[in-house]
């Protein structure tokens, strides 16, 4: 069952579009969603709130339309983008007490549960906290109403290694009982490996891919040869870095012609987003 379900959004500035934007999020699962800076992440996930207006698409939660019924929909949902910035001189306890209003399914115990586990302290003001607390302390907001989709925009950045294990691990958690899904933008591609069922992919604001991890990486091939045979095969890379030796490239894996006569090995995930991104700069 999707629990989110994107399809062609399109949303237009001068600088840059999103262009037909689509990807599932099924329920009882976690999905990475990656890209280089301005690739459109951020973008896509405001959208999917409507917190930005698209232009054309849809956008559909637990099978209902974000735009007609969003209240109603955002109640079950939890998100993050960033720490916390406003009412910088108000104490957290009080900033809690004004956010729980807008949550009918607030539950006070797991707000507690996850304060006590981030070590944050409800009389210190927001602007107190460092920069890791504020985020921690959003996190927390976002997880204690019992929402059934999490929606989280660089949850892990600027934490600590241990941090974000830590919220790593809170993240699977959420998804053990089947019934909760998380979408999570991170450039931390090790955040990933440790976590995500699916990733998604977006490059200049286009879905490059959007399926399971492991079938994702295996999509993909690097490949070491001469100079000579990257005149060969360049056409068939989707970018490549020439050296002293000769070339190395990625090339998706269906485009490997049986006999091809090159070193060939498993692409990681940040082999991929580099190999895209020197796409733009080779264009």
């Amino acid at each position: 069952m999707d629990v989110l379900k994107v399809e062609k959004i399109n949303k237009t500035y001068e600088n840059f579009k999103l262009s037909d934007v689509s990807f599932n999020l099924e329920k009882g699962y976690i999905m990475g969603f990656i890209g280089a800076n301005g690739a459109g992440k951020t973008t896509t996930l405001k959208s999917i709130l409507n917190m930005i207006h698209i232009e054309s698409g849809a956008v559909d939660i637990f099978g209902k339309d974000i735009r007609k019924e969003e209240m109603k929909i955002k109640s079950d949902i939890g998100y993050m983008f960033g720490g916390v910035d406003f009412y910088p001189k108000k104490n957290v306890s009080t900033l809690t007490d004004v956010v729980k209003r807008f949550y009918s399914g607030w539950n006070n115990e797991t707000y507690h549960k996850y304060m006590k586990r981030f070590k944050i302290d409800e009389n210190k003001k927001i602007c107190e906290l460092s920069n890791g607390m504020k985020v921690k302390y959003n996190l927390t907001l976002a997880l204690s109403h019992d929402a059934k989709l999490f929606i989280f925009d660089e949850p892990t950045s600027g934490l600590d290694p241990v941090a974000r294990d830590n919220i790593l691990e809170i993240f699977q958690e959420l998804i053990e009982d089947g019934e909760k899904s998380i979408l999570f933008s991170t450039h931390i591609i090790s955040d990933l490996d440790k976590c995500a069922d699916f990733i998604t992919y977006i490059n200049e604001g286009k879905i490059v891919a959007s399926s399971e991890k492991d079938e994702f990486k295996n999509s993909y091939k690097i490949v070491k040869g001469s100079k000579k045979q990257l005149e060969e095969l360049k056409n068939m890379l989707v970018s490549y870095k020439e050296n002293s030796f000769g070339f190395t490239g990625l090339i998706k894996t269906n485009e490997i012609e049986p006999g091809l006569d090159v070193n060939i090995s498993d692409a990681n995930l940040e082999d991929i987003m580099v190999y895209y991104a020197r796409k733009g700069e080779l264009n």
